[in-house]
């Protein structure tokens, strides 16, 4: 058990090489059980999302469900004071989507019924994003009210450590940070 100013570095108990085998032919096991037809729908249902594979066939594992929506922050559509502009990149990724709901999360000084104008109608809804430093409760209960459908099945993207707590605090399905999903 680790205690005070353990590094949490590899155990040293005895068996971890049999453990490691073990988890390996069980995870083997796994793998090879799904049919190639489903392996191609979900190629074609990530490249829907503009996810790669293996994100979404993470996403997928984690929490057993399709991604039905993605939420994204203000930050992440670089939607910024005193100008906000969707920038290019994020207009072309957003254009792209297809089977999927986008809703976002306005920080102030943004007001979420604006954000469908400056998106072109790409975002959905908007809603009002958590306070800076809310705490975890409300967070998630601001998160909640503002899916379309269940938890487990929103993606959020955002650039910043608090809304990755926000992804967490409503125990969304995944959160990606935006430099990935909107990179080239």
């Amino acid at each position: 058990m680790a205690g005070i100013g353990h590094n949490n570095g590899p155990t040293m108990e005895a068996g971890e090489s049999w453990r490691r085998h073990a988890w390996g032919k069980a995870r083997a096991r796994l793998l090879p059980v799904l049919p190639i037809e489903v392996v191609r729908l979900r190629v074609k249902r990530a490249a829907e999302l503009g996810l790669d594979y293996r994100t979404y066939a993470s996403i997928r594992a984690a929490s057993g469900h399709d991604v039905i929506a993605f939420l994204f922050s203000t930050n992440a559509l670089r939607l910024l004071p005193p100008h906000p502009v969707l920038p290019p990149d994020r207009d072309a990724r957003l254009s792209a989507l297809s089977g999927v709901a986008r809703e976002e999360l306005a920080r102030k000084p943004l007001n979420p019924a604006q954000i469908p104008d400056l998106t072109d109608g790409l975002i959905e809804r908007a809603h009002e994003a958590p306070r800076p430093f809310a705490g975890w409760g409300e967070a998630r209960r601001q998160i909640l009210a503002a899916l379309p459908c269940a938890a487990d099945r929103v993606v959020m993207v955002g650039d910043t450590a608090e809304e990755r707590d926000w992804a967490q605090a409503a125990r969304l399905a995944w959160y990606l940070p935006a430099d990935r999903y909107f990179a080239a």
